[in-house]
């Protein structure tokens, strides 16, 4: 294969594919008469394979810029399926594919786009079994993946191979890009190298987004493949980018290979697991809240009984929500007293007044993993704490499903 340089940058990615046909010339031909694509650029893009973790806010204007561009083959990976929620930011998906799987949707919304491009849909969950293969596939992974775990085990698996790595993150506004590269630079883990304890992050659909931003973050991550793809200008390896929307600011940290890291350095064990211990699944937040059944839990059927015999005097306890603001305003469970999980863990705030001794406190959450983490405090404490299990979302379902849910 023709890996020769492109125009000025690194050796490129991607070899050098058959002559363009007229068609292909006049379509791309912004790129063609682009210093430092050109003909040979364009054809290295059509001739490339890139694969791309997660079809969700990131993956979506990676997904869009990257077939138009002309990229061969893009394989997606993603076995989650298409929620009204995910239309805010999420723009490769439309509305008529709410319940579709993801990939599904992508190959549908990618073909009406640039039918010429091979879109490989991947519907089952990524694992430490599947990915090295998945990786050494391609030219290029794309890590678009909003959980910790898929994170590691996709990093992991870039390093070990020696493939190129584009990563971004978005919460609320502010967002980070880099490529990792080992070899080259950092691989994720040199610089992250442990994810953050469970809860300690949260995740969009606790926390908000952008979805503005998701576009700006998957734009600069786009720009990237291309540039390594062609072999062309200076790629994000050794910098990290950051953006803060509200600022309108951007700004690059350097950072370096750790001659130690567990994965690329000069003493890693090529027989060491990949990822992180859990469940490597797309989803942003666990389905439910707890596997210990010593926790005392109620559903949410018997908590709306249990306020029907509050408001009529027959029953006395204290309901706690401890969501984020944010989050109340989209739906809330009527009578539930407002104390965010920070004020739990503090043991501050005036919400905290109204929990007493001897009175049962019912708490609840979006899914339940932030209540059984109260009601473990809060016992911790002395509090009689009971765990709502599901949340709000199981209060949407099998109370009034006239609510909005998030």
């Amino acid at each position: 294969m023709d890996r020769n340089s492109g125009t000025g940058g690194r050796m490129p990615l991607a070899p050098v594919g058959e002559a363009l046909s007229p068609s292909e010339r006049t379509r791309y031909a912004r790129h063609v008469i682009l210093p430092g694509i050109g003909d040979t650029g364009q054809r290295r893009l059509r001739a490339a394979r890139v694969l791309v973790v997660g079809a969700g806010g990131l993956g979506s204007p990676v997904l869009l810029y990257l077939a138009a561009a002309g990229v061969g083959r893009l394989t997606v990976v993603d076995d989650d399926t298409v929620d009204e929620t995910n239309l805010q930011r999420q723009v490769v998906h439309g509305v008529a594919d709410v319940d579709r799987p993801k990939p599904h949707s992508a190959v549908d919304a990618l073909a009406a786009l640039a039918p010429g491009v091979e879109v490989v849909p991947v519907t089952a969950r990524l694992t430490s079994a599947t990915v090295l293969d998945l990786v050494a596939d391609h030219d290029v992974v794309v890590d678009g993946a909003d959980n910790f775990p898929t994170r590691y085990l996709v990093g992991d698996a870039c390093a070990r191979l020696g493939v190129p790595h584009v990563w971004g993150s978005v919460y609320q506004h502010d967002a980070q890009v880099s490529v990792w590269w080992a070899g080259e630079g950092p691989c994720y883990r040199c610089v992250f190298p442990a994810p953050p304890a469970p809860g300690a992050v949260p995740s969009c659909s606790t926390g908000g987004v952008l979805g503005a931003s998701c576009g700006s973050v998957g734009s600069v991550m786009a720009e990237e493949v291309v540039k390594l793809l062609v072999g062309v200008g200076e790629p994000l390896v050794g910098r990290l980018l950051l953006h803060d929307a509200w600022a309108q600011e951007w700004s690059a940290l350097r950072v370096v290979a750790d001659p130690d890291c567990v994965v690329c350095g000069r003493g890693a064990d090529p027989r060491r697991p990949l990822g992180i211990e859990g469940d490597a699944t797309m989803g942003d937040e666990q389905a439910s809240g707890t596997d210990d059944p010593a926790l005392p839990s109620l559903s949410v059927v018997t908590l709306a009984d249990r306020l029907r015999e509050r408001d009529a005097g027959s029953d006395a306890f204290v309901l706690l929500d401890v969501r984020e603001p944010g989050e109340r305003a989209v739906v809330s469970i009527p009578g539930a007293l407002p104390v965010p999980l920070a004020q739990v863990r503090s043991g501050q705030g005036e919400g905290l007044v109204q929990v007493a001794t001897g009175i049962p406190v019912l708490v609840h959450c979006k899914t339940g993993a932030r209540s059984a983490e109260a009601v473990r405090i809060l016992r911790g404490r002395g509090v009689d704490a009971v765990d709502v299990s599901g949340g709000v979302l199981a209060w949407v379902r099998d109370v009034d499903p006239s609510l909005p849910t998030y």
